[in-house]
Formats: C-alpha cells, structure tokens, sequence
C-alpha cells in the first residue's frame, strides 16, 4: 500500500513517501528511505516493485552524475526528468520497469519544480502529484487545501494533514512517512513521521 506525495511551494519542493518495505502480507521493514537525493538539488522519490524501484533510481542516479562529471555543469530539473522519462520510455519496449516517480528539483533561473513520470513513460509538470493507494486521499487533501506560493509551515501542515487522512482511511495504511525538501540551500530529509519504530534484533 505505497504512498508518495508531493507539492511545490513558494522557493521550494516538498516530497514525502511512507518507508514501508512489504511482500505479499509480510511487512519486512518500516524505515525504508523511498526518496533518494539525485544530485545537491534534486530530489526522486519512487513507488513500485521494489527491485524495479531501487535499481532505476540508482541507474539515474549514476547517470546524472557521470553527465556533472562529464561536462562541468549539472543537469537542470527538467532536463533530469526528460532523461529519466526517456529511459523508461526505452526500456518499455524491452523490459519495462515498475516504477512510478515524483522528481522535484531547484534551479537558480526557475526556481522549484515536480515532475510526475509514470512505468508507462508520461511526463508532466505539475505544482502537487501523488501515486499508490495514499493518492485517493493525498490529492483529495491537496485539491481542498493546496495554493500557489505556501510557505513552508503551510506545506508541512498540509503534508501532515495527509499523512493523517492517509492513516486513518487507508484499510492497510503504511504507519511511517519520510520527508524531503529542495529549496535554494539544497536537497535535505526534513523529518520523519513515525507510529511505528523497528525493534533491533538483539545478537546472539
């Protein structure tokens, strides 16, 4: 039952995933790290098979590294999504993955951005998106809650709004969300929201 959500505000991009790692009934761990830091101001946070999911996200991740390396500048935000969406889109026709993504980034010229970009390789831009079961009641808090330029405070309240209609209407709701944000200073966890902490196996 995978969640992530995510929504522009005024100077920055906000993603947020749950950290459920789950197999057919089986909840294997609850502090998996679904959004990865792609590059200092880009963030890609990823729902899907989960061998699918870790290993494109760390292809892309490599790629637009080696292109930073490769050519002195790094990728812009919509030039990264436009890469991963062609990746897809190639591999759709060979041995598609099961992925579906929200990038969010910061550029100096335009400012932050969210892309959405789904296993079958559709690009869009948008100013909030979600994905799995937690969309019917992210993107219906969004639509009532969400507007142009919010502030953080504002974002984060919105964001903790979710993750509580998510848990209280969700049938098999994951309890654990992560938290991400991109602005000017750069792409950073944010903060957890935790019902839920793993107990560490005592050693023999």
């Amino acid at each position: 039952m995978e969640c992530v959500f995510g929504l522009v505000g005024n100077g920055f991009a906000i993603v947020v995933a749950d950290s459920s790692a789950v197999h057919s009934i089986l909840v294997h761990k609850s502090n998996e790290d679904k959004i990865m830091v792609l590059d200092s101001h880009k963030l890609i946070a990823a729902s899907g098979e989960p061998g699918d999911r870790v290993q494109f996200t760390e292809y892309i991740q490599k790629n637009v590294a080696l292109y930073q390396f490769r050519n002195g500048i790094p990728l812009t935000t919509a030039a990264a999504a436009n890469f991963t969406r062609g990746e897809l889109a190639t591999a759709l026709r060979k041995n598609p993955y099961s992925v579906n993504i929200l990038l969010a980034g910061y550029d100096k010229e335009t400012g932050p951005a969210l892309y959405y970009i789904d296993y079958i390789a559709t690009l869009h831009k948008l100013e909030k998106g979600a994905f799995g079961y937690g969309s019917y009641f992210s993107l219906s808090m969004m639509d009532r809650h969400y507007h142009s330029g919010m502030s953080v405070e504002e974002a984060i309240d919105l964001v903790d709004k979710c993750i509580m209609e998510i848990r209280s209407r969700l049938v098999v709701a994951p309890p654990n969300f992560v938290i991400k944000i991109v602005d000017k200073d750069g792409a950073r966890e944010y903060a957890w929201r935790e019902s839920v902490k793993d107990t560490p196996v005592p050693s023999a």
